[in-house]
């Protein structure tokens, strides 16, 4: 039988075998595939023209057809060849027809490509984060096993997973925001876009995810495979990173001990306010500042403890939170210092805030089972029409705080610009200190008489600034400044260096005049004090009983303890102690007694405020603390002696000693010897020379 006409141009292989699989016909693609002629392949059988048939599913194909009758298609390797063909084989009335198609190269490429996918799969479910490819279309082509595991999870939660075949992005959208649905859509929409052949394209996302309840955070890379359209998007959890980058930037931004935000937040919090606002059109929707600087917090961390001074803090902070506005916002700048902005508000309303602040410190704190009683200076400042910039209004109120402080205590003060001048004063003063002011300071003396013969009895060393620019300063000018700036210190073991030295030689030249100097509670703290006496007592020469250190009422109240154990061991080698300024303080004799003082300086006020007594009948007053003085064994001395009728008044009350202006005024050390040589020409009586008229 031959194989019809149209059958002979066919490009497959083409042949009829009847039921004994003998071959019946073939076309000439069967001639060159089986490498034989017509001739030698009809009329025998498969077996004999293909030996290497015998087993193979090509002769398995043939048996089931010629079995059933029905029609199969298989891939089958013709070995000889080393080539892979596509079987279709039907059976007819006689036998079977067999087409032979070669699709080597596709079945090749299909299993390099199978092979391919086998290894990426493998990869993908080596990797410890859900991974899975996308087709070009954006559909799931595989999924490695983390991915089908935490599909589980999904399902649980009550979602639709999403599988193999599904749509990557609407799966996905369950739990996500619009915004990073939108990003890792574009993301991936790009990355398909990319020209083939350029260099490797990825995309990155952090995103987060919303189930339960909770929120994950995640981030995705994804991958084009080589030139295809193919993806490969890994997810991986970063929760606890981004968590941890909150925590860090949290603390970065607030204060550890009060969880308060800190002056970096504050500043920030700030701009954004004034930034909020329109001070030109709109006066009342202005940010105030309110600087709020606690009134005695050292002594409390200094007496009770660190611990208790910690939380102290927090319980100030947690109070002032509680009594400002929705919308403000209270911050800790450091140390006992906090800050409150209040938005939209006025002047007064700020004033009015800052004034309820002070009256919530009435209500005692309670730490670690004792009562604090604590108070707070409060500097108000307003952004005014062109104030921009944060730290322009906090400067603002922090001069307006240290005008409060200066006041006194638990004051409220408002921020004026002459405040602001004082502030750049203030910069200035510590600049020059640190830049060795101390060639510029200057000592003033004013002497000090007795009450009773008139005789010159010692000196009050007053410090003073002698300033290139501003002249003669006063200490009021500087002094409080060096002492926030720890300048104070070394100032005042200059002084003792310099009085000590001035005494000593006055002594050499027969004028013995006790020195009296002014001594701070930061020498106390520092308890250098002892020490730098002692090295200026020798450097000089000048013997201890010729220097008096004068210390006021508070100073000696912000720790009696530790002032009384050097005061102790200062009068144990001579030098004399007094309490300055008294009258001023906190403190009764009586509480003074346990201390080793020998003298007591009675404030100007207290001679002014005896003056007016006595003007009603009562001006037994200052005697009776005179007297209560020297029951107590401490001699007393009357300051600010300044008129005729206060030298009489101080005498009738018992008074030892007195300096003030009607007797001398302060003056270099050269005025000193010039000053006491008149009193001794006068014959010796300061008392009678100044109220005849004749040492001015």
């Amino acid at each position: 039988m031959a194989p019809p006409d149209l059958l002979a141009s066919v490009p497959d292989a083409v042949c009829h075998l009847d039921r004994d699989w003998r071959f019946t016909w073939v076309n000439a693609a069967t001639e060159r595939l089986l490498q034989r002629p017509a001739a030698r392949l009809l009329g025998r059988t498969v077996q004999r023209c293909i030996p290497d048939v015998a087993g193979t599913a090509l002769e398995q194909g043939l048996r089931q057809v010629l079995d059933d009758g029905e029609p199969r298609v298989f891939e089958y390797l013709h070995a000889p060849a080393d080539r892979w063909f596509e079987v279709r084989v039907s059976a007819d009335a006689t036998g079977l027809v067999v087409f032979l198609r070669d699709v080597d190269t596709r079945h090749r490429e299909q299993a390099a490509t199978v092979h391919e996918l086998q290894q990426l799969a493998a990869v993908l479910d080596a990797l410890p984060s859900p991974t899975i490819l996308l087709d070009g279309s954006g559909r799931i082509l595989s999924a490695n096993r983390c991915w089908t595991d935490n599909a589980e999870r999904v399902r649980a939660l009550g979602w639709q997973a999403a599988d193999v075949g599904d749509d990557y992005l609407s799966r996905i959208a369950q739990g996500l925001t619009p915004d990073d649905l939108a990003r890792i859509a574009g993301g991936l929409a790009e990355l398909r876009a990319a020209p083939a052949g350029g260099p490797t394209r990825t995309f990155a996302c952090d995103y987060s995810h919303q189930s339960a309840g909770a929120t994950s955070w995640w981030r995705l890379q994804a991958a084009r495979v080589d030139d295809t359209r193919d993806v490969v998007v890994s997810h991986t959890e970063i929760t606890e990173r981004v968590r941890h980058q909150e925590r860090l930037a949290w603390q970065a931004s607030h204060d550890d001990l009060t969880g308060l935000p800190n002056r970096s937040r504050l500043l920030e919090l700030i701009e954004e306010a004034l930034a909020e606002t329109d001070t030109d059109t709109d006066p009342g929707s202005r940010t105030a500042l309110l600087f709020l600087d606690l009134d005695g917090f050292k002594t409390v961390n200094d007496s009770l403890g660190h611990e208790v001074g910690d939380e102290l803090l927090r319980q100030v902070g947690a109070r002032l939170a509680g009594q400002v506005r929705p919308g403000d916002a209270v911050g800790r700048l450091g140390g006992d210092q906090f800050v409150v902005l209040a938005r939209s508000c006025d002047t007064a309303e700020a004033a009015s805030l800052a004034f309820r602040l002070q009256r919530s410190f009435a209500r005692p704190f309670t730490a670690a089972g004792l009562t604090v009683p604590v108070s707070a200076s409060i500097g108000v400042a307003v952004a005014q029409a062109g104030v921009r910039h944060a730290h322009q209004l906090l400067s603002d109120a922090d001069a307006a705080g240290y005008a409060a402080k200066a006041a006194g205590r638990d004051r409220v003060h408002l921020f004026s610009p002459g405040l602001r001048d004082a502030a750049r004063w203030r910069m200035d003063v510590a600049n020059r200190l640190r830049d060795g002011a101390l060639d510029e300071l200057v000592v003033h003396y004013q002497p000090v008489v007795r009450l009773d013969t008139g005789e010159v009895e010692g000196v009050e060393a007053l410090l003073r600034w002698q300033h290139p620019e501003r002249g003669l300063l006063g200490p009021d000018a500087f002094l409080s400044v060096a002492e926030e700036t720890g300048q104070l210190i070394p100032i005042t073991r200059w002084l003792l260096h310099e009085t000590t030295r001035q005494a000593a030689e006055w002594a050499r030249q027969g004028l013995a005049l006790r020195m009296a100097v002014n001594i701070s509670a930061r020498h106390f703290s520092a308890e250098t004090l002892v020490r730098d006496v002692r090295s200026a007592l020798r450097d000089s020469g000048l013997a201890p009983e010729q220097l008096m250190l004068e210390l006021t009422e508070t100073c000696v109240a912000e720790d009696p303890t530790r002032a009384e154990d050097q005061l102790a061991v200062l009068r144990g080698f001579g030098v004399r102690v007094a309490i300055d300024d008294f009258g001023t303080g906190w403190s009764s004799l009586a509480q003074l007694m346990a201390l080793p003082i020998g003298t007591l300086k009675i404030d100007r006020s207290l001679i002014a405020a005896a003056e007016r007594l006595a003007a009603g009948g009562t001006g037994a007053v200052l005697g009776a603390i005179v007297e209560l003085a020297h029951t107590l064994g401490i001699k007393s001395v009357a300051e600010g002696v300044e008129t005729a009728e206060h030298l009489r008044m101080v005498r009738e009350a018992g008074c030892d000693s007195a300096q003030g202006y009607l007797l001398a005024r302060p003056m270099a050390a050269v005025d000193v010897e010039r000053w006491a040589h008149r009193v001794e020409d006068g014959g010796g009586d300061s008392c009678a020379l100044a109220l005849a008229g004749r040492l001015g």
